[in-house]
């Protein structure tokens, strides 16, 4: 039986925590300079390349950049939002973010979290604050298949626990 999917720990991703009023015209000129995107609505999330922005709450965001760009965005987030109630923060060390790919990259979140991962309630441009077995985490579709982002002190457990997943059973046959 080969695996269902494969893991791997994505290592130096840019994340910065973006809190403040979603809704304002100066919010989103700062998640666009930051970014290239526009502020995201409730559960999505939206990308190209190595930048994007997933919708964390109401009031908050999470910036994603390359870790060298980092500073530069805060900078840019700063200057755009100045004089204005907000919290950007650099919250890159504080995470751990995975891939999860191939033809069962569903399957193996499904038996993780409490998500219904049907093709027709869950895809690409859609993010998920959520549990996985026994932590936080928050997820996203791709092309190739998920990230998913978790603290970084539980991430040996997040990692064991998505290899299990993906090396252990036969896929669901719920997503065919």
């Amino acid at each position: 039986m080969s695996d269902l999917a494969s893991v791997a720990r994505v290592d130096a991703r840019g994340m910065i925590t973006l809190r403040g009023d979603l809704s304002s015209g100066k919010m989103k000129k700062a998640v666009k300079a930051a970014t290239g995107q526009a502020v995201p609505s409730s559960g999505q999330f939206l990308g190209n390349g190595d930048k994007g922005v997933a919708w964390m709450s109401s009031d908050e965001v999470l910036l994603i950049v390359p870790y060298t760009e980092v500073a530069e965005a805060i900078e840019a987030v700063n200057k755009a939002l100045a004089k204005s109630h907000f919290l950007a923060v650099d919250v890159s060390d504080a995470r751990a973010v995975f891939t999860v790919s191939g033809d069962g990259a569903r399957d193996v979140l499904a038996r993780l979290c409490p998500v219904d991962l049907h093709p027709d309630s869950f895809g690409l441009g859609q993010v998920r604050r959520t549990r996985m077995a026994q932590i936080a985490a928050a997820f996203w579709m791709h092309d190739d298949g998920f990230d998913v982002v978790c603290f970084r002190s539980v991430a040996d457990y997040a990692q064991g626990v998505l290899t299990r997943a993906a090396t252990t059973g036969e896929k669901t046959g719920f997503f065919a």
